[in-house]
């Protein structure tokens, strides 16, 4: 008896649904690959897919679809967590093996130590900043760090633009006024920013975009960097000492990072120096002002305004609801009531660009830490 042809032998198509509806065949395993060929295929593919769980600290419902989306390549499990990261909360990451946190969730040693209790080493910043991590003992823990190194530096520096223009302008105050009718212009007079020393203190990526923008303005920008930039150079800023920046400007932006030598730069003879109403912008660290300092320096009129988007102690305050109940920091409160100042609360990120390279950038560092391929601009301990 003559043996079955090939095509006798093969095991028949079948048809099977896949998730867009549409119908496809499935070939017999003689048509397309036997099953040791399958078998170290799925080994090859296995090894290849990352599926870590990963506990998401301070999750905002806003920001999940654009991790989610983020993770659609990456295949890892991940837990949205409304509660910040503290001593009392770190038991929460039990069961994971990675965590990711945001700007104000506590990195300090009795929570790292905690984490790694738990098998823990494995961490993500879904920002820039890192001054809320205790670098000496996450690596003493051997902790693997990384952050977001850049995100669109467009969304902060637009947003510091706003609050000027916001405050110079008045239109806060003249927004009020219209919903209740209220048509006059009495107390809203500005001043032209064009031809305004604008003084820039930290020229990196969001400093410099800043900066760009006020020179379309037609301002005069002054910048203060210990590096200065050379883009900002070759477009004609003069970099000047800190001291000459405070006694010149008319407006002055804070785009540097929050380090020991830059905690309270503003103070109280920092605020002295600068020229008698002269805009204060912050959109960078609240640690960078002393606000009883500055609180004080506007009671007096010295400070003409104070535009601001991150405050010292905002941890307990900022990214949550409390309409409904008293605010318990006077400084705060003092702030937030003064009409020539303008409080947002740490939004300057907030723009679609920036969530999706920050989501983006966020996912691959997870699935770089856990393969250990670390890309060194975002590495912070590893």
């Amino acid at each position: 008896m003559r043996p079955q042809s090939r095509a006798a032998c093969a095991v028949p198509a079948r048809q099977t649904t896949v998730p867009d509806g549409k119908a496809r065949y499935r070939r017999g395993p003689t048509d397309v690959l036997t099953q040791t060929s399958r078998w170290l295929m799925s080994i090859f593919l296995n090894k290849r897919t990352t599926r870590m769980n990963i506990a998401f600290f301070s999750s905002q419902p806003y920001e999940q679809p654009f991790l989610e989306a983020a993770n659609r390549n990456h295949h890892h499990t991940l837990t949205f967590l409304t509660e910040t990261l503290t001593p009392e909360t770190v038991r929460l990451a039990a069961g994971h093996q990675a965590i990711c946190v945001f700007v104000n969730d506590q990195l300090s040693r009795p929570v790292l130590q905690a984490l790694a209790e738990q098998g823990i080493q494995l961490i993500a910043l879904r920002c820039t900043g890192f001054n809320q991590v205790d670098v000496e003992a996450a690596q003493e823990l051997r902790f693997r760090i990384l952050r977001v190194p850049a995100y669109s530096p467009h969304s902060v520096a637009e947003h510091a633009v706003a609050l000027l223009l916001s405050l110079n302008r008045k239109t806060y105050l003249a927004y009020q006024r219209t919903k209740d009718n209220n048509f006059t212009l009495d107390g809203l007079m500005g001043f032209d920013l064009y031809g305004r020393r604008v003084g820039v203190i930290g020229t990196g990526k969001i400093g410099a975009a800043f900066a760009r923008i006020m020179l379309g303005f037609g301002c005069q920008v002054l910048a203060y960097d210990k590096v200065p930039s050379p883009q900002l150079q070759a477009l004609g800023v003069p970099f000047l000492s800190l001291e000459e920046i405070l006694e010149q400007a008319d407006v002055i932006s804070l785009h540097c990072p929050l380090l020991p030598e830059t905690h309270h730069l503003i103070d109280a003879a920092a605020l002295a120096r600068m020229k008698p109403g002269a805009y204060l912008l912050n959109t960078s660290r609240g640690g960078l002002i002393d606000t009883p300092a500055v609180l004080e320096a506007l009671e007096s009129g010295h400070l003409g305004a104070l535009g601001m988007d991150v405050y010292e102690l905002e941890d307990d305050f900022f990214f949550a609801d409390w309409s409904d109940k008293p605010l318990p920091d006077a400084d705060l409160n003092a702030l937030t009531h003064l009409p020539n100042v303008l409080v947002t609360s740490h939004q300057g990120f907030f723009t679609r660009e920036a969530m999706e390279q920050i989501a983006d950038t966020t996912i691959s560092n997870l699935t770089a830490l856990e393969q250990e391929h670390l890309p060194e601009k975002a590495l912070v301990v590893g």
